[in-house]
């Protein structure tokens, strides 16, 4: 767990995929890869998730493949069997943490209060989901909910973008930030997986430039 949290960290982003068509999920790790951020979330919302997973992990081992938005302990299941690395639910679902640790599963789950905080403090979690970043008022609020929870980080998702990046990476409660803004679902349907390999760049170079300010 703290392996992968170290990885993440390195990283600084964590896009946010959502695949429609399991066609495309080789050309994106080949541009998120050749990009600098050799990592994807795939939301595991559409049907074509799970072999999407399946595709990357095999192809391309180095890199950080996650499922996110995983809803049920069946959907942890099938998202690890297809070769995902981490797990990220929305909310805090004590019964899909609990099942994730029983089975030394990396998962970092959604939390906006410091009663779900407190809940995964009590599991040993070192590093949550904030979910939805942006309409729960971004970085101040990870900042106000940071300082009673010193031994907790974050990974804010939700309405990140390059535009407001520096406000939550300049935070070292922050371990990285989950965006699409990279990986947006029309660029990946038109198959401009050129743009975004070339966007990716800019949001490595971005975030390492915030980092070295930091």
């Amino acid at each position: 767990m703290e392996n992968m949290q170290e990885q993440i960290e390195k990283l600084g982003i964590v896009p946010v995929v959502v695949l429609n068509n399991a066609k495309d999920a080789l050309p994106l790790a080949k541009a998120l890869t050749e990009g600098g951020l050799p990592c994807a979330e795939i939301t595991f919302r559409t049907e074509a998730a799970e072999e999407s997973i399946r595709q990357m992990a095999t192809e391309y081992p180095e890199m950080l493949v996650g499922a996110g938005t995983v809803l049920t302990i069946e959907q942890v299941d099938r998202a690890v069997s297809a070769g995902a690395k981490f797990i990220v639910s929305p909310g805090f679902d004590p019964e899909i943490v609990d099942y994730c640790l029983s089975k030394e599963i990396p998962v970092f789950p959604g939390c906006i209060t410091p009663s779900e905080v407190a809940q995964a403090v009590k599991r040993g979690l070192k590093v949550v989901k904030f979910f939805p970043a942006e309409q729960f008022g971004g970085a101040a609020a990870i900042k106000a909910l940071a300082a009673p929870y010193t031994m907790m980080r974050f990974m804010p998702t939700g309405g990140v973008s390059a535009k407001n990046l520096k406000d939550y990476l300049s935070c070292d409660k922050i371990i990285a930030c989950g965006g699409s803004w990279m990986v947006k679902g029309d660029l990946i349907e038109a198959g401009e997986f050129d743009k975004i390999c070339q966007m990716t760049k800019e949001a490595v170079a971005l975030a390492d430039e915030i980092r070295k300010e930091r």
